[in-house]
Formats: C-alpha cells, structure tokens, sequence
C-alpha cells in the first residue's frame, strides 16, 4: 500500500493505491493538516486497508507544509519520499532552461500524462494558478505557462479595484453585468491562453485536472480528457518506476 499526498497550494490532496487500483482519493483543507497522522490512519482504516508502508509526496506550497508531512511521516514511521523535478523520469524528458526549477507538481501532471497517452498533450492544471503545458509525441515536455487561476482572477479584481466588492458572477458569452463580465473575462482568458497553446500542434488532446477544470470542461473543444488527481496518478508512476508501490 502507498500514500501519494499532492501538497498545492491551496489544498492537500491524498490518495491511498493498493498496487492495483485507487482505493481512495480525497482532498482536504490545510487547518487539518497538524492532525494529519492521525488522518490517515483514518483513512486506513475506513479503505479497509493497512497503513501505507510508503508516502510519495510532492509540495509546492512551501516549507512549513513540507515540515508538518515530515513530522507526520515520522510519527506514523512510514518511509516518505519527495518528488523533485529532474532532467528525465518515467519517459518524460524536461525541456525547463533548468529543470529543477519546475513545479513539481507540474512535473508529476506531465508524467501521468505520459502514462497515460503517447500523443502529443496540452496538460493544464486549473487551481490556485493555472498552468498550461505541452507535452510532446517523444515526451518531451516543450514549454508551457502559468497564470492566475480562476478564483485569482476574481479575488485580484475585488481587491485592487474600489468599487468591485462581490465578483461573484457567471459566465456568459455576452455579460451585461459587471460581475458576470469578470467571471467570463477570467474564463474567457483562461481559455484563449489553453487554445493558443493547442494552436502550437494541431492534434494535441487536452488532459485537464484540478479545482476549476469542471468550469473549463465545457467550453474546450475535444479531444479533452478530464483525470480529478492527475499529480496523485504521476506520483504513483514514480512510486512504481522506483519499486516503491
């Protein structure tokens, strides 16, 4: 049994896979992360599972997070192992400047991707920031982008601008409202910015994951594939490639 635990910005995502099949997958917020050791023998034992001999973990949101999931770690006395961004893992081939320096949860999003399809993709992670990835045929991942997620975008308008309080709008083609112009002047820029990339090879498919993709989902053009857990899938095919699983 492994635990791959996905530390973004905003939520802690958890995933406990027995070798062969998911047997959960949940998210949860960071004030229950001083209670995480004891979380996750929770989590056990309602998966009807055993205590994961091994965690892999990625974290992008910073060091008092990677702290507490060490500590954690250590009361449970399961191994844990960080995911780090390399120049090569799984058939992926990092195209960054410097590769160290990608996200590593982007880095792991590209490695599912690869596990999943050897097509050329668009792999976009829509959270607290949006990023926007192209992976190609040879797995090579070729550049991508990052920008405010969705929710950003909002809460960025509400605070610099005096007279925009509530940007709790919906997305229309044509808004006739403001709020409803901020929610689809988010979603709309959003979207261009994921088509301009498709536009870079015109048979990429879109894999799409994260707190926003149900937003984006309908107004993408297919080929598109929604995967909930796409980092917790890539941090599983390292744990395999590594003989941790």
């Amino acid at each position: 049994m492994i635990l791959c635990l996905d530390a973004g910005n905003t939520r802690l995502k958890c995933g406990l896979h027995d070798g062969q099949n998911w047997r959960m997958q949940r998210a949860f917020g960071y004030d229950a992360l001083p209670e995480l050791a004891n979380l996750l023998l929770l989590l056990s034992t309602e998966s009807q599972v055993t205590v994961p001999r091994q965690i892999i973990a990625c974290n992008v949101a910073g060091a008092a997070v990677r702290l507490q999931i060490e500590q954690s770690a250590q009361q449970l006395a399961i191994p844990l192992t960080w995911l780090e961004s390399t120049a090569t893992c799984c058939g992926v081939r990092n195209g960054y400047d410097s590769p160290t320096q990608l996200g590593a949860d982007r880095w792991a999003g590209l490695i599912a991707t690869r596990a999943l399809s050897t097509e050329v993709s668009i792999v976009v992670q829509a959270g607290t920031a949006t990023t926007i990835d192209l992976l190609d045929a040879e797995g090579v991942f070729r550049g991508g982008l990052i920008l405010p997620g969705l929710a950003l975008m909002h809460r960025a308008l509400a605070k610099n601008t005096d007279q925009l309080i509530d940007v709790s709008g919906h997305f229309s083609e044509l808004p006739k409202n403001t709020n409803d112009a901020i929610a689809s002047g988010a979603l709309h820029a959003t979207l261009g910015a994921i088509e301009k990339m498709r536009g870079l090879h015109d048979a990429a498919q879109c894999i799409l994951s994260g707190g926003a993709a149900a937003d984006l989902l309908p107004h993408l053009a297919a080929p598109i594939r929604q995967i909930d857990y796409l980092v917790l899938e890539g941090l599983l095919q390292v744990a395999k490639a590594s003989a941790l699983a």
